[in-house]
């Protein structure tokens, strides 16, 4: 249902408009599972279809804009059914005109002017609608870039640009366009698991979570603040969406940690912080690993193999700022009496049998989307295990529910295929690409600054799914092409220089391909790579380097992107989740939005780590031992930032355990990595001796 506006008054009618968007999200929610399990449509035909009915609901649910008056709320409502239909007819033409479109030889005629035109300007309305004005506004600018203003500017933004026929053609009828990639991913990934988290949501599978929680963490020093960390870890990877987890486990977890004596703001900021990390941890990461795995065709479980060392890191660093303020203000376990683990899991064990099926599917190969309509069905199943079995109406409720927390996501990826469409025919991500590396001067470290101020900018108006794709569109193959650098230093350095990669630089720097007979200098490689064209770069890499590094690479690049995209979740001015949890806490929401960026610190501390450190690429032992590290090192950073650990620190101690979190994060450098335990154990011992005796 559509949330008042200021000066906005009831809609008398609304009732029945709320009745029909719930009708339609379970119309809605049937058609995906029957189109990724039994159907074997069209891809252009589902991403359609999936435009068409989540548009009608946008319509209906989010009006056009305010209004007084029932004359004018009636005027809005027409307006908006208008437009509704308008979505249905657009994407019913396109069914049916296809074939004699390309019948006629692709040549546009006035109908298809029309609807092309319809379906464009209702993604960019619908968008706005749901999402605010970051993404229409980029969808203007860059068609008008390749229609229009893009022949006008000189240098490397230069386009000589497209009719405005062939933008319609790729956009609508075209697999490429607004109904591509990105709108085939939002119909099949992503919806299939939003709907996956709804039906655990409404089986009870949210209580079962902060159960095991609290049985797990319940009696540890701070135990109600890592319940909240624990559950959120667990909800979020299924929920997919940090505000949707902050509001369903933090009325919970909240006030728990309020009544165990943490002040009200850190407990919103813990909550904020642990459900944007919800997406970091496998298996599901929010339906970000199949995104991720769509894009750069790695394996989704390779990705989630990977992916577990860091997303524990980031828990692992909230988990420490609990037991520092719980330390600070002398707070100890859990008060309240819960039940014991054997119980919790004889009780609602059968919540797991959901998350066991989806896990093995997947394992044994089956496609995502398939999985996920199967655990769907086995949801339903185990929850006849329980004393609250699903029936026919909480079944229609999960699936009308799935398909309202999906429709703002689903347009919005709509007008995200729009931008993306035009960058992969404009070629500007690469562009983007090569000005970032330019800006930064050859810096990974800076890259990864300005990726991260690009990220929180795109962020206060985009969820994070749709943030990464842009980001990763534009950003992902110059923090790739540094990566490579560096790995084809190390090569050169060590005089691991395989004969073809030498064949392919004696066509370009013939002079020096005699230094490739051996080990050089760091220096002297460092200009070698530098000297190498951007257009042979990868030829180079891929013959000088191996498979494995190179996926290693392709995958850092990416996971550096998609966590820092994170970010807008916690990072004021606009931080969602810290706002939701402010407003359980019933706290300031700016001061929360501050508590929880700073609790959220590992947000960008692992990506550095990932793009520095074999923690993604690398054998199992060099994986744990930058983990290991890590942990050590995140714990003596959240000591500086914070000013305690067991007890308080002083300044000097302070700036000594920065030095040690320094030197134990610092990559490759294992003697600053012993040294930096060496003092950490010190100060440790020190400052665990001055709290016993206080």
């Amino acid at each position: 249902m559509a949330e008042l506006r200021p000066g906005e008054t009831a809609v008398p009618f609304r009732a029945p408009v709320d009745k029909a968007v719930f009708a339609i999200g379970v119309i809605v929610s049937l058609a995906h599972i029957y189109f990724n399990t039994l159907a074997t449509l069209p891809e252009l035909w589902t991403s359609a279809l999936h435009f068409a009915g989540f548009g009608l609901m946008c319509a209906l649910a989010t009006p056009f804009c305010p209004a007084r008056g029932r004359r004018a709320q009636k005027f809005i409502l027409l307006w908006d059914l208008f437009l509704g239909t308008l979505a249905i007819l657009a994407v019913l033409y396109l069914l049916m005109a296809e074939d004699s479109f390309y019948a006629r030889g692709s040549n546009f005629i006035l109908s298809d002017w029309i609807f092309s035109s319809i379906c464009v300007v209702l993604a960019v309305e619908f968008t706005r609608r749901t999402s605010g004005w970051i993404i229409p506004i980029l969808v203007v600018v860059s068609l008008g870039y390749v229609t229009w203003w893009g022949r006008m500017v000189d240098g490397v933004l230069h386009f000589p640009g497209l009719s405005v026929e062939i933008v319609l053609f790729r956009q609508y009828f075209s697999g490429d366009g607004m109904f591509g990639p990105i709108a085939r991913i939002s119909s099949t990934y992503v919806f299939m698991f939003i709907l996956f988290g709804a039906f655990l949501l409404r089986s009870g599978a949210g209580d079962f979570i902060i159960d095991i929680a609290r049985c797990v963490a319940g009696r540890m020093v701070g135990g109600p603040g890592l319940v909240a960390v624990i559950g959120s870890a667990l909800m979020g990877s299924i929920s997919g969406s940090a505000v949707a987890n902050t509001v369903s486990t933090g009325v919970i977890t909240i006030p728990l940690m309020r009544r165990s004596g943490f002040p009200p703001r850190f407990a919103a900021g813990v909550e904020a912080a642990s459900s944007t990390g919800g997406q970091l941890m496998p298996p599901i990461m929010g339906a970000g690993a199949f995104v991720m795995s769509t894009y750069t065709q790695i394996p989704y479980l390779e990705i989630i193999a990977v992916a577990l060392l860091p997303a524990l890191l980031y828990f692992i660093s909230v988990a420490f700022w609990v037991r520092i303020e719980a330390m600070r203000h002398g707070l100890g376990k859990d008060s309240a009496e819960g039940p014991t683990l054997s119980k919790v899991l004889r009780r609602g064990g059968h919540n797991l049998i959901p998350i066991v099926v989806l896990a093995a599917m997947l394992i044994v190969g089956f496609t995502p989307t398939y999985a996920a309509g199967l655990a769907i069905l086995s949801t339903i199943a185990a929850s006849w295990l329980s004393a609250n079995p699903m029936g026919p109406r909480a079944i229609i409720e999960a699936l009308a529910n799935g398909a309202r927390n999906m429709a703002g996501m689903a347009v919005l990826l709509v007008g995200v295929g729009i931008v993306v469409n035009v960058v992969t025919t404009t070629g500007i991500g690469n562009t983007f690409s090569l000005m970032i590396a330019d800006w930064a001067g050859g810096s990974l470290a800076l890259t990864i600054l300005l990726i991260a101020i690009a990220s929180l900018v795109l962020g206060m108006g985009l969820p994070v799914t749709a943030a990464y794709i842009v980001l990763a569109t534009l950003s992902a193959p110059a923090i790739y092409d540094l990566i490579i650098q560096a790995q084809l230093i190390d090569s050169f350095v060590d005089g691991n220089m395989p004969p073809a990669a030498a064949a392919v630089l004696a066509l370009v720097m013939p002079d020096q391909v005699g230094q490739l007979d051996g080990p050089m200098s760091r220096a002297e490689a460092g200009a070698m790579v530098a000297a190498i064209p951007w257009e042979l770069l990868h030829s180079v890499a891929d013959q000088a380097l191996d498979p494995v590094v190179l996926t290693a690479a392709l995958l850092s690049a990416h996971m550096v992107i998609y966590w820092l995209s994170q970010d807008s979740n916690v990072t004021p001015p606009v931080c969602l989740a810290a706002f939701a949890a402010a407003t359980i806490a019933e706290t300031a929401p700016m001061r929360t939005g501050f508590t929880a960026w700073k609790i959220a610190k590992g947000l960008y501390v692992v990506p550095v780590l990932i793009a520095y450190t074999p923690l993604l690429g690398g054998d199992i032992a060099e994986m744990i031992e930058v983990f290991v590290f890590a942990v050590l090192g995140i714990y003596a950073l959240n000591g500086t930032i914070g000013g305690h650990l067991e007890s308080p620190l002083n300044w000097a101690s302070r700036l000594l355990l920065g030095g040690c979190a320094g030197a134990m994060l610092w990559p490759g450098a294992s003697l600053a990595h012993i040294g930096g335990v060496a003092l950490f154990a010190i100060i440790f011992a020190i400052n665990l001796r001055a709290a016993k005796k206080a």
